[in-house]
């Protein structure tokens, strides 16, 4: 733009003064349980995304065999545009290379013991081709995986969630992490 031109600068967001997180891994890993404690410990508004999609028709039809939603990509992304302008939520999902990278502070991918997994997810009654997929999922890292294709590895937190002591640990470290983010953007 030359010096001359009366264009005004497009408009930009105001800067946030608390985080987005997005906590993320494989079924039974414990996002929800991490995401519901670090969202009380740190007053981060929760959104538990597969809720939404249900809540909000937020998807293309249900998967019979997998007992699970088809996810409209699009439909959520939209849904949730305005919603993380503001910064200070805790999103807990799954998958997350479909959201915007512009969304996030810190994407933390919680991963644990294959056995843990399997276990948990039966304990829930899922499927046993469900189980089975999830499992191989943790295996092939397929979640931390996505975190990588899609997000600078500044902001990737790779944590173990076996027990409920490495849990306490991880919030402990992301309630670190939401610490200084509003200090250095207060």
């Amino acid at each position: 733009m030359s010096s001359d031109d009366n264009t005004p600068p497009p408009p930009t967001s105001p800067a946030r003064s608390s985080p987005n997180i997005l906590i993320t891994g494989t079924p039974g890993t414990g996002k929800t349980t991490a995401a519901g404690m670090v969202a009380d410990a740190v007053g981060l508004e929760l959104v538990t995304v597969g809720d939404l999609i249900k809540q909000r028709n937020l998807h293309d039809g249900y998967d019979e065999e997998f007992d699970t939603y088809w996810l409209n990509e699009d439909k959520v992304v939209d849904e949730m545009e305005e919603m993380m302008a503001g910064g200070g939520m805790c999103i807990d999902f799954h998958t997350c290379g479909f959201f915007p990278e512009r969304w996030f502070d810190l994407v933390v991918v919680l991963r644990a013991d294959t056995k843990n997994v399997y276990d948990r997810l039966e304990r829930r009654g899922y499927k046993q081709n469900k189980i089975d997929e999830n499992v191989e999922c943790e295996i092939m890292q397929v979640v931390a995986d996505d975190a990588r294709e899609s997000y600078k590895a500044e902001i990737i937190m790779e944590l173990s969630s076996n027990t409920l002591d490495e849990m306490e640990d991880n919030v402990e470290k992301i309630a670190a992490f939401v610490s200084e983010f509003r200090r250095s953007h207060q």
